[in-house]
């Protein structure tokens, strides 16, 4: 019995339902597809999220302890933000601390509010480099002197001091002079046919190009040329945020600001050689390349000679970059400064009056202006509570131990703040009043605490026009005052802020112009 069952059950066939009874069950195609799709985006978003952590963790761990938010919004972070900046929002990050954080495009930011940090920043050459804007070096070019650091950029601008002597501003206070006088006519011209109020800040502007032109390059620069460079200059301008799309595609700021570069350099270029060739044929100078071409044969000169026509070109076009939106927003913010304080601005008429002596039609010199500490004073009161830059972004070129208890690090953007320094109390009471008399006193808290007037910036890169800036304004001014009267018309906006590179008010500045009734 025993054995009969064993030889059954060794004979006994087991029915099969592994894989071969399926092997002829057709499986249909999109079902694989679906499962290859399905690993391909479990991986894809694997891995997204991976970086995302990623990025969130590197940004956490360089911002450390600082204020600031606690995530950044994932690759752009405060893009948006830096496409439409506002003096509030800078405003609140300035006062959320001394030191404060936050990324754009996963560039870490360390922004520096206090008099302190903000010179420290400045006056660190060995741990950061001036950047500008993050886009400058592509719109100004990588070797334009302005990025030159070390024994280099010291050699560079020892050399080019000599364009800003008092020599040199002699020859430009003319050029100046003219042109300003010539807008003059045209504005009042202008109110004449239409006397409702027109915003000022594109006139001002067109100004403002044509000095500059005018005193960097003379009778070298055609008025076509000077034409095509202004028209195109606003590309320039609205390029220059603090973050912008970090490819200059087609079509993008920053490329049309890389195009109006190439033309106003072939244009400068030509001027440049023209100038060598007026020098060399013995004529008088009479622009700063003049200047600058003949100042080199000087006996004292120990400087480089070897400048090259493009060379001297990107210098005057990074001369044309500081000057242009800073210069105007100075002067813009001057007229409307008088305008709303018609005590101050008797006062300047008072002393224009002085200075003149009834000549309205003599030019103004340095001595002139010499004679005018109380235009100077309210020019610079102006600059003051109105700074045309706001702040200068710095690289680290290492890892830059800022204060006791944080470093920031290698390869980050920070930036130096100017306005809370401009706008401290203790060293400026009633700091957002227009008061011209706080210079007037040598004693006084202004002018013992130069370290605060941070409106042209500290240390090796300070700008290096500054005398020039505020000579164009107060120029204007004096002549603006002597032979007009103007009335602001205020709106809304006059008091909001538009940041276009520089402050400018958002409703342009509305101004009505009006010939002034000289005296007899």
């Amino acid at each position: 019995m025993a054995s009969a069952i064993r030889e059954r059950s060794s004979s006994a066939v087991l029915p099969s339902f592994t894989g071969d009874a399926f092997e002829h069950i057709p499986v249909p195609s999109f079902l694989t597809a679906h499962a290859g799709a399905a690993q391909w985006l479990y991986t894809t978003l694997a891995i997204v999220l991976g970086l995302l952590a990623l990025e969130q963790s590197i940004y956490r761990y360089k911002k450390r302890h600082l204020p600031g938010d606690s995530w950044t919004i994932p690759i752009i972070g405060k893009f948006a933000d830096s496409m439409k900046p506002t003096m509030e929002g800078y405003m609140k990050q300035w006062n959320s601390g001394a030191l404060s954080a936050l990324s754009v495009f996963n560039i870490f930011i360390v922004m520096a509010s206090s008099n302190e940090y903000s010179r420290k920043i400045l006056n660190s050459p060995n741990h950061a480099e001036p950047c500008l804007v993050y886009s400058a070096k592509q719109i100004l070019r990588p070797d334009n002197w302005v990025f030159l650091t070390g024994k280099v950029h010291v050699e560079y601008r020892r050399v080019l001091n000599s364009l800003f002597t008092r020599k040199a501003l002699g020859i430009y206070v003319a050029v100046q002079d003219q042109i300003t006088r010539k807008y003059i006519k045209l504005w009042l011209s202008e109110a004449a046919k239409d006397p409702s109020p027109k915003p000022i800040m594109m006139t001002c502007r067109d100004l403002n190009m044509e000095t500059s032109l005018r005193v960097f390059c003379g009778s070298h620069i055609d008025d076509a040329a000077a034409r095509e460079i202004g028209e195109k200059y606003w590309d320039i301008t609205v390029a220059l945020e603090l973050v912008n799309f970090p490819l200059p595609l087609p079509g993008t700021k920053v490329y049309k600001a890389i195009q109006c570069r190439k033309v106003a350099l072939k244009h400068l270029e030509n001027a440049a050689a023209k100038s060598k060739q007026a020098m060399a044929a013995g004529k008088e100078p009479e622009c700063m390349l003049d200047h600058w071409i003949r100042s080199m044969d000087e006996p004292s000169y120990k400087g480089r000679k070897d400048f090259s026509d493009l060379e001297m070109a990107m210098v005057v076009f990074s001369f044309l970059f500081a000057s242009q939106d800073a210069m105007s927003s100075g002067l813009i913010y001057g007229i409307q400064h008088l305008a709303d304080h018609p005590d101050i601005f008797a006062k300047v008429r008072e002393e224009q009056d002085r200075v003149r002596a009834g000549d309205y039609d003599r030019q103004i010199t340095l001595e002139m202006l010499d004679e005018m500490p109380y235009l100077r004073a309210f020019v610079r009161e102006s600059l003051r509570v109105k700074p045309p830059v706001t702040m200068v972004p710095y690289k680290t070129t290492k890892a830059f131990p800022i204060s006791e208890d944080y470093t920031v690090p290698a390869g980050s953007m920070v930036i130096p703040s100017f306005y809370n320094s401009l706008h401290d109390p203790e060293v400026y009471p009633n700091a957002e009043e227009l008061v011209p008399e706080r210079w007037l006193d040598p004693n006084g808290s202004a002018n013992q605490n130069p370290k605060n007037y941070l409106v042209f910036g500290s240390g090796p890169h300070k700008c290096i026009g500054l005398e020039y800036a505020m000579m164009n304004i107060a120029l204007v001014l004096a002549d603006a005052v002597a032979l007009m009267d103007w009335e602001h018309v205020r709106t809304e906006k006059s008091e909001k802020v538009q940041i276009i590179a520089t402050l400018f008010p958002q409703d342009g500045c509305m101004m009505k112009f009006r010939p002034r009734v000289l005296p007899a």
